[in-house]
C-alpha cells in the first residue's frame, strides 16, 4: 500500500488510516456472539425512549449504529465496528479480488473520497488518485445525497467489460474530469513484484492477506533457482493483515525452533507462542535484509522484529508505525463485524513496539506519523527518542528497542528527490501518457518481439520522436500549455512515458521496472547486501562503515 505507489511518500497520510484500520493485525474471524443481561436491555430502553422522544426523527438502526461508534471510541483506535458492507468489501479485498473500477474508498461528508485507486487496476491506469473526489455517476448526481456505502458498491462494482462513466472533483483542478473506465477483475496481489535487480532478489509485498504467504514462497524458489546472491523484502507502507501470514513468512527465515512472535492477553486463548517450523524453510541461509517505513504496520512488523531479534536479516528504511496488537474479529448476525483488541504481541526479544493509545482518540492516534514528520524524525534519525528503559538484545547482544515501532537497523532517510515537476503531474491527471502509450502501442507492435522480456525492455527502452510527438499532440488535445521541451519536464514526462508503453506492452513487471530506477531507498538497500551478509554470519554489525558506504557512492 499506500508503497512504490505513485509518487512519492505523501499519499500516506491519506490512505494510511482507513487502510490500516481495515486490514490490521488479526485472527481469523468467528461466529457472532449471543448477547444478553439487564444492561443490555437498559441499553434497548434508551434507544427506544430516544427513537420515540427525540425533538428531530432518527430510526433505531441509525441510533444503534450511533451507540455502537460511541462505545468503540471509548476503548482504543484498533477496536471499531463494521459495517456489512464494507466488511464484505474487505474480505473480497484479502481473499483475492472483486470486479469492479478498482478504488478503496471512504464517504467523507456525503461525498466518495478515493483512498487510493488499485494498483494495476483500471482507475489507477486512468489516472484517478488519491483525494479525488467522485461527484457524478453515469449522470446521476452522488455527492452530498446522503450516500451510503452500499449504494457505491452497487454504482461502482459490476461485470467485467462493462463500462461506467464518472465525473472527479480534484483538488487543484478548477473543472470536474471525466473518465469513462471499463470494469476489470481486480486481483488483490499481495506481491506486486518479484525479481532480480542485478543478481539480488526483490520482493515487494503488498499486504499480508490469504494468499500472501504462498506468493513469497513461490518467489523465493523462483528468485533460489536463479541464484540470486540475496534477497531484499519490501514492506513500505504494507500496512499488515492476518497473524498466521506473518508467522509463515518470518517462518520461512527462521531456523526451526526459533521463537517468531509471541502473544499476551486476558483471555486464555490471547496467549500463544509461534515457534518456526522445517516445514517453512526456503530462504533460512543468505543475506536478507527488510525494508520498511512509517507506514509498514502490525503483521511488518511481527516479520521485521523476528529478523532483526534473531540477527537474521538487516532491518532498513525509517522506523515503522508501531502496532503492537492483536484483535480478534467476531461476525454479528446481519453480517457485519465487530474488531476487538485482545492481546499484544512481543517480538522474540520480548519487545512490545506498541506505540502509546491509552485515552488517545482515533484522529490524535493516526495524527502521531504527522507529528513524526514534523519533529523532522522522517529524514533525521537523531529526532527519534530512544530511552534506555526500552532496550533489548538481540540474539548476539546487539542493542534493539521497543516501543512506537520498529527502529531500523540502518536508517535511510524519506526520499524527496522523486518529486515530479508540475507539468509533468499535470499531464498524469489529464491521462495524457496512457492515451500517448496507447496510441504508440497501437501503432508498433513489434515493440513485444522487440525486447525479450519485461526487464529488457525497462532497460533498454527509451523514448523516440514518435512517441513523444504522440504525446505533444495528445497534451495540445487537451489544451496543457506546459513547456514539456526543458529538461526537467522532459525527463519526468519520458519516465512516466516509458512506465505505461511498458505496463501496456509486458505488464506490470515492465512498469515497476521503470519506476524503481527512481528509487533511492532501494538502491541503498542493494548497496547493504554485504552488510547483510556479515550480520548473519557474526550477528555483529559496523552501522557506522556502512552507512558512509551508502551515503559516499550516491
Amino acid at each position: 500500500m499506500q508503497k512504490l505507489r505513485w509518487f512519492g511518500w505523501g499519499v500516506l497520510a491519506l490512505s494510511g488510516g482507513l487502510f490500516l484500520f481495515l486490514t490490521g493485525f488479526r485472527w481469523r474471524t468467528e461466529e457472532p456472539e449471543r448477547q444478553s443481561g439487564d444492561d443490555i436491555r437498559k441499553l434497548q430502553l434508551i434507544i427506544e425512549l430516544v427513537e420515540k422522544y427525540y425533538y428531530r426523527p432518527y430510526t433505531q438502526e441509525e441510533l444503534v449504529r450511533k451507540a455502537i461508534d460511541g462505545l468503540f471510541r471509548g476503548l482504543d483506535p484498533h477496536s471499531f465496528y463494521i459495517p456489512k458492507e464494507i466488511q464484505q468489501q474487505e474480505e473480497a479485498q484479502m481473499s483475492g479480488g472483486f470486479e469492479g473500477i478498482g478504488v478503496e474508498f471512504q464517504i467523507i461528508d456525503d461525498t466518495i473520497t478515493i483512498v487510493a485507486p488499485i494498483r494495476g487496476g483500471p482507475s489507477e491506469l486512468l489516472g484517478i488518485q488519491s483525494g479525488d473526489r467522485i461527484v457524478e455517476v453515469d449522470g446521476q448526481n452522488v455527492a452530498g445525497k446522503g450516500i451510503t456505502t452500499q449504494d457505491v458498491i452497487r454504482l461502482l462494482r459490476g461485470k467485467k467489460g462493462t463500462k461506467v462513466r464518472v465525473k472527479i472533483l480534484r483538488p487543484g483542478e478548477p473543472e470536474l474530469l471525466e473518465f469513462e473506465i471499463t470494469r476489470d477483475r481486480i486481483p488483490m496481489h499481495a506481491v506486486s513484484f518479484a525479481g532480480k535487480i542485478g543478481d539480488v532478489g526483490y520482493i515487494q509485498l503488498r499486504r499480508f492477506s490469504e494468499t500472501s504467504h504462498e506468493e513469497v514462497r513461490q518467489a523465493l524458489r523462483t528468485l533460489k533457482q536463479e541464484g540470486v546472491k540475496g534477497i531484499i523484502l519490501d514492506l513500505r507502507d504494507n500496512p499488515g493483515g492476518y497473524l498466521h501470514m506473518a508467522q509463515r513468512i518470518a517462518d520461512e527465515f527462521l531456523p526451526e525452533g526459533k521463537k517468531v512472535v509471541y502473544t499476551q492477553g486476558r483471555v486464555p486463548e490471547s496467549n500463544t507462542s509461534y515457534i518456526a517450523t522445517s516445514y517453512y524453510a526456503t530462504y533460512e541461509k543468505g543475506p536478507l535484509i527488510i525494508m520498511i517505513s512509517p507506514g509498514s504496520a502490525s503483521a511488518s512488523e511481527i516479520v521485521a522484529g523476528a529478523v532483526q531479534d534473531w540477527d537474521r536479516g538487516l532491518v532498513v528504511g525509517q522506523r515503522s508505525f508501531g502496532k503492537g496488537v492483536v484483535q480478534t474479529q467476531r461476525y454479528l448476525p446481519d453480517s457485519s463485524a465487530v474488531r476487538i483488541t485482545f492481546s499484544r504481541y512481543f517480538t522474540p526479544s520480548g519487545r512490545c513496539i506498541q506505540k502509546p493509545f491509552e485515552n488517545v482518540s482515533s484522529e490524535a492516534y493516526e495524527r502521531e506519523l504527522s507529528e513524526r514528520a514534523a519533529r523532522g524524525e522522517f529524514f533525521d534519525e537523531e529526532k527519534i527518542s530512544l530511552p534506555e528503559s526500552l532496550q533489548y538484545r538481540t540474539a548476539s547482544g546487539r542493542i534493539v528497542y521497543g516501543g512506537g515501532g520498529i527502529i531500523p537497523d540502518i536508517f535511510f532517510p524519506i526520499d524527496t528527490t522523486r518529486r515530479i515537476s508540475p507539468c509533468a503531474v499535470a499531464a498524469q491527471n489529464r491521462n495524457i501518457y496512457l492515451l500517448a502509450a496507447q496510441a504508440y502501442v497501437s501503432q508498433h507492435p513489434e515493440l513485444k518481439n522487440k525486447y525479450a522480456s519485461a526487464e529488457d525492455f525497462a532497460q533498454r527502452f527509451r523514448v523516440d520522436g514518435d512517441l513523444w510527438r504522440i504525446f505533444e499532440e495528445k497534451a495540445r488535445e487537451r489544451k496543457l500549455s506546459c513547456n514539456y521541451a526543458s529538461d526537467t519536464v522532459r525527463k519526468d514526462a519520458e519516465w512516466y512515458l516509458r512506465a505505461f508503453v511498458g505496463k501496456l506492452a509486458f505488464g506490470e513487471e515492465a512498469r515497476t521496472r521503470v519506476e524503481i530506477e527512481r528509487d533511492i531507498q532501494l538502491r541503498r538497500a542493494l548497496r547493504l547486501i554485504p552488510a547483510a551478509e556479515e550480520l548473519e554470519r557474526t550477528g555483529k554489525l559496523d552501522k557506522e562503515r556502512y552507512k558512509a558506504l551508502v551515503l559516499k557512492t550516491e
